[in-house]
């Protein structure tokens, strides 16, 4: 028996083309959370990123309370609250150039709003009215995904047909620690790292997928560590620490506007409230924890940083808080009216060009709702009701 057909004994040397093309050290992520806040990186932190990180993020807590007191009054169908998780929220829009788009998730209408969506818009689909509620071409905000990390296929598809084009544009993704269990996060993943399309992932570990826990849902490091796989780096960050966050992702954003490609961030934070209305978190996480994360609250490093510089005083701290009773009020004031809902509004926003068997039923509702309108009692002014 040659050595070649002995069990066990031939180990050739693999072809150039099965060997890493890349050495993996340089895309591990930090074996720590990236921080800024409180530390020596703070020093020469620029004051008005500072205080326009803090505006947002007291907006949003704002913004999140009025939003999950709308669904306890039946304004809304359902609402995924992000208290807790704004700065992250707050730092994928502002790290975006206006040209750029935003792939939010069904937690992210506070990221949208923050990049200059009307919070009424943000929250028209999860009211249950008409499609995605606003125009993504317009605002470039893709349409809010409810089902888990398919926008992120949709993100490197945009990014890539970008690049093709000659088009500065890049994509920004949101996508839950849940999401990285879906088949789309592996397959956006690895299409975006071998075009090196211009894209960024930002996971927001939360630390639940509804009630499953991340110890359930991975074995892996982190799941930044998941980058190095796919040939990106990941990037490690502490989600609460918007100055951190913000830094991340800028630094993430430029890379892939350069032609660097993509970048895997995950941004340990936490969810304070439940999955949604529908949730009960008690059953599934105690108090105690809960409490521990308010020690780790964004508003409150931030504030820390603010008043250490002697940037933040009480006149500040109450023109944040009233700018942001404003927004509540016109959110509130504006989402207790009821819509007025065209029914014929189901076949506008389908097709480019209606089959014939839609404009058949379109023709039908129109003759239906004539119909109606005619037989309608007159109201005294005369006018039908």
């Amino acid at each position: 028996m040659t050595v070649l057909e002995q069990p066990g004994s031939y180990r050739p040397t693999p072809p150039p083309a099965w060997r890493p093309r890349t050495d993996p050290a340089p895309l591990l992520p930090d074996a720590e959370p990236y921080r800024v806040l409180g530390t020596e990186a703070a020093d020469g932190l620029d004051a008005g990123l500072l205080l326009r990180l803090y505006g947002h993020l007291v907006r949003g807590r704002r913004y999140n309370a009025q939003a999950t007191a709308l669904t306890r009054q039946g304004r809304l169908a359902v609402y995924p609250s992000s208290t807790g998780q704004e700065a992250c929220e707050v730092a994928a829009a502002l790290a975006l150039q206006e040209q750029d788009w935003l792939f939010p998730s069904y937690r992210d209408t506070l990221a949208a709003v923050a990049r200059g969506l009307d919070p009424v818009q943000a929250l028209t689909l999860l009211r249950g009215d008409w499609h995605t509620g606003y125009d993504p071409h317009e605002h470039r905000i893709a349409p809010l995904c409810t089902p888990l990390a398919t926008q992120l296929p949709h993100a490197v598809g945009l990014a890539h047909a970008a690049r093709l084009k000659g088009d500065d544009v890049v994509a920004l993704a949101m996508v839950g620690d849940g999401g990285t269990s879906e088949g789309d996060f592996h397959e956006a993943l690895n299409f975006a790292a071998v075009w090196r399309a211009p894209v960024v992932f930002l996971v927001q570990n939360n630390g639940f997928a509804i009630s499953v826990p991340l110890a359930k849902q991975t074995a892996a490091p982190s799941l930044a560590h998941k980058a190095v796989g796919y040939g990106m780096p990941g990037r490690l960050v502490d989600g609460n620490d918007a100055v951190a966050v913000h830094e991340v992702l800028t630094e993430a954003v430029q890379r892939a506007r350069e032609g660097g490609g993509p970048t895997l961030v995950e941004a340990v934070t936490y969810r304070m409230d439940a999955h949604t209305n529908a949730d009960d978190a008690t059953r599934y996480r105690s108090d105690a924890e809960v409490d521990t994360w308010r020690g780790h609250d964004p508003i409150a490093l931030l504030e820390q940083e603010l008043t250490a510089r002697k940037l933040l005083d009480e006149a500040t701290v109450a023109a944040e808080q009233e700018a942001a009773e404003r927004m509540a009020a016109d959110l509130r004031e504006r989402m207790n009216q009821d819509p007025v809902l065209d029914p014929m509004d189901l076949f506008t926003h389908v097709y480019a060009e209606q089959t014939a068997q839609l404009r058949e039923q379109a023709e039908m509702l129109r003759a239906e709702l004539d119909a109606a309108a005619e037989a309608a009692p007159a109201s005294p002014e005369g006018t039908q009701r």
